[in-house]
């Protein structure tokens, strides 16, 4: 990744890329739009920070209501008023960004 890109990340989710800096499987950013920072593999993105500087992750529809009843996550609305069932957004300081973007990554991985 270049300097420029790395000192336009949010440095909370620098350690998320920090953490799949050796998967070879994981790609990230490309492109213009919705999901251009994201990581991605197999060119589906499972992590990234949306337009609102928000760290959103994609995992299966049951742990983001186990997420979310928690109250340490709320559904993503990715801006018409729709949530999508499979990504949450997960606040600052409210669990392991790390940990969620790998279990993420694992999800998206398996192809469901």
């Amino acid at each position: 990744m270049k300097e420029r890109e790395i000192a336009e990340v949010d440095p909370a989710f620098i350690k998320v890329l920090n953490a799949f800096a050796a998967d070879r499987q994981v790609t990230h950013g490309g492109g213009k739009g919705f999901g251009s920072g994201a990581l991605k593999v197999k060119d589906k993105i499972f992590a990234m920070i949306s337009s609102k500087g928000e760290f959103v992750v994609k995992l299966p529809n049951k742990r983001v209501d186990q997420l979310v009843e928690s109250g340490k996550c709320e559904r993503f609305d990715p801006g018409h008023g729709r949530l999508m069932k499979e990504w949450v957004v997960i606040g600052p300081g409210k669990s392991d960004w790390v940990k969620l973007a790998k279990e993420a990554c694992d999800f998206v991985k398996q192809g469901k």
